[in-house]
């Protein structure tokens, strides 16, 4: 008998499917739903960007570019970075164009990864990066963070899951689930640990312009840490160009160069259209961020005092654009209370433990929905809770 399966990787066999997308096999089957799942903006990317991926396209411009991605983008992203988040990279060699922010963290874990090194991640925190890691071979190590400190991350528990065998530390913030943030002086705390361990740090950034009160800091910004970090951003969360698929990474020339072997022997380089309108995003597309954040911040006040008045504690996000209540008041995990509320009223939610352990109790609630959808969906919450 046939047995296709035993051509499996053994390190893939064990590897659990995304819990968002399992859980939007369910949803996309009832008609009718107001989704708050969603991690993409609903606002259409810019025109003047979309119109820049036309002439592109109109121009003849369908070639290959230089692995590492066009110059004049590389340039771009130079002058972008460093205006915006203080810090120098030369387009040369110290920056990398990816397909999306995903293949960034790909290449970094797949190009620093020896087989058994520890990468610390905290958690909740989005899908990939604990599958990633183990697909790189790796070990992915869980550093716990709670509602009660913003889900930040504490140095005390980053420095007590540190062993002999840690390699990195991967940040994700502001963070997708939770909408956490860190200050300026407690990632400078964070910093002194790392250095003190000899760590390398992968920071994907992706939903920094998407901050709220104060300014966002990246750690590769801090006093000698640009040397062993690498900072990953792109274009999907700020400026709404989820579909073209475009990220980037910048960090020291010799880990890019590294990465850059992986790029060129799996993936080339990224679509040169993408390319394209990302260098007419980064040029002309601060004002249409900016726009977009005073809308996420209407929404996101909304939302939050909403779970709040119904007795679902939910902390204030300072950046991304999701809420993240705790719902162990209704004595439903996370994803009874998920299914339950599509099933019942029609209301689409990401079930906490879809981001580890740690998110369990919890629900993940996108604003990036129309402010007339989430307040129709936070009536119907409050119908599933008197309900209960």
């Amino acid at each position: 008998m046939s047995n296709p399966g035993r051509f499996i990787a053994e390190h893939v066999k064990g590897m659990p499917r995304s819990g968002i997308r399992d859980f939007f096999d369910i949803v996309q089957r009832i008609p009718g739903i107001i989704s708050l799942g969603i991690g993409e903006p609903d606002f259409v990317t810019p025109w003047h960007i979309r119109e820049a991926a036309i002439y592109s396209l109109e121009s003849g411009h369908t070639s290959y570019t230089s692995n590492l991605g066009l110059i004049r983008l590389r340039e771009e992203i130079s002058h972008y970075v460093g205006r915006n988040y203080n810090i120098q990279y030369d387009p040369k060699n110290e920056i990398l164009v990816t397909v999306g922010v995903s293949e960034a963290l790909d290449l970094a874990l797949r190009a620093t990864i020896n087989p058994g090194d520890a990468f610390l991640y905290h958690e909740p925190c989005y899908v990939s990066y604990a599958p990633s890691v183990g697909m790189s071979h790796g070990v992915p190590t869980m550093v716990h963070c709670n509602a009660e400190n913003k889900f930040a991350v504490s140095a005390v528990a980053l420095e007590s899951a540190i062993t002999e065998k840690t390699r990195a530390l991967i940040l994700n913030f502001p963070t997708n689930p939770t909408g956490g943030t860190m200050s300026r002086q407690e990632l400078l705390d964070i910093a002194e640990i790392v250095k003190k361990h000899d760590l390398l740090v992968i920071s994907d950034e992706v939903y920094s312009e998407l901050t709220f009160e104060g300014e966002h800091t990246s750690i590769a910004s801090l006093p000698g840490m640009k040397e062993r970090t690498l900072f990953l951003h792109g274009f999907s969360k700020a400026f709404a160009m989820t579909g073209f698929r475009i990220g980037y990474v910048c960090g020291p020339a010799e880990l890019i160069e590294s990465m850059m072997k992986i790029h060129q022997y799996s993936m080339l380089c990224a679509g040169i259209t993408a390319q394209e309108a990302a260098i007419e995003a980064l040029r002309h597309g601060e004002k249409d961020t900016s726009e977009m954040r005073d809308e996420y911040k209407i929404r996101r006040n909304f939302i939050v005092k909403s779970f709040n008045d119904m007795g679902l504690t939910c902390h204030l996000p300072r950046g991304s654009f999701y809420a993240f209540p705790c719902i162990r008041s209704t004595g439903l995990t996370s994803k009874e209370f998920a299914t339950r509320l599509v099933n019942e009223q029609k209301v689409a939610c990401i079930p906490g433990s879809a981001f580890g352990p740690s998110g369990e109790g919890f629900v993940r609630c996108s604003f990036a929905t129309a402010l007339d959808q989430i307040e129709m969906a936070m009536e119907r919450i409050q119908k599933f809770l008197s309900s209960l």
